[in-house]
């Protein structure tokens, strides 16, 4: 090839590359979210499964988490197995303070409103704020029973906001060493938050599996589950009559799924 003709091989190269490069320019101002998702990509590595906030409109009922393509499929039998058994830590130094200081407001609304709203499902009516549950039915999961919340003053009395871990126990299992930021996210993750009847979460305290389990004992697998999930997630240990509790619960139930967990 003459030395001309390579020249103007490499000058058409050059212009075809130029083109190409501002074509692609194009694209992107044109449409910048087409490339904005290779850098929204959430981490799912098992690393990440410390301090991640779920959706709270995302963890809806263990029924419809079951049915979820995107769910998890390993057992919280398998999972409790990877759970450390250690003794209890001293309560010293515990408050609720430690964790969080009230509800957050996430997206606009009230966390707590969001917990209710979640399980009250379709059947929520919601105040001009559009944020504030006034109203709504379901079938409670620690009694099993339907109830029916006909204004806001029911919904105040009849209804708390549970850890699904308590906070003292999280405290004395392990979240007394963690630093600030985590204690918030366990007090703060949807996936360890349910709306329940006021006096039966009294009832329960602080407890763990080893020392109360709901009434409706149809949810206890779901209920243990989701305990075993939240331990996971944060690395907190479990107490060995703790552990005992929750095996003895899912082993009537080997394939009830962790929750929460991709």
């Amino acid at each position: 090839m003459s030395q001309r003709r390579l020249v103007q091989f490499r000058h058409r190269r050059i212009i075809a590359v130029f083109l190409s490069v501002a074509a692609l320019i194009g694209i992107v101002i044109a449409n910048p979210s087409s490339y904005k998702q290779f850098f929204d990509q959430p981490n799912t590595s098992a690393e990440s499964r410390s301090t991640t906030q779920p959706d709270p409109d995302g963890q809806n009922s263990d029924s419809d988490q079951r049915s979820s393509s995107n769910q998890s499929t390993t057992t919280a039998l398998a999972l409790l197995s990877q759970i450390e058994i250690k003794g209890r830590a001293p309560k010293t130094g515990y408050s609720r303070d430690e964790f969080y200081s009230g509800w957050p407001i996430v997206e606009g609304c009230n966390l707590r409103q969001r917990i209710i709203k979640r399980e009250l499902g379709t059947t929520a009516t919601l105040a001009n704020d559009n944020c504030t549950v006034t109203g709504g039915e379901f079938t409670e999961p620690y009694t099993g029973s339907y109830l029916t919340f006909y204004q806001k003053s029911d919904l105040t009395t009849g209804l708390q906001i549970d850890h699904v871990v308590a906070l003292s126990d999280a405290w004395q299992k392990g979240a007394q060493y963690m630093n600030k930021e985590t204690r918030y996210a366990i007090a703060t993750d949807p996936l360890n938050l349910l709306a329940v009847d006021s006096k039966t979460n009294q009832s329960k305290s602080d407890g763990d599996a080893a020392t109360w389990l709901p009434p409706n004992k149809a949810f206890r697998c779901q209920y243990v589950a989701r305990q075993v999930s939240v331990k996971y997630k944060y690395g907190l240990w479990v107490t060995q009559a703790e552990h005992d509790a929750i095996e003895n619960i899912l082993n009537a139930c080997p394939n009830e799924p962790a929750v929460g967990l991709e």
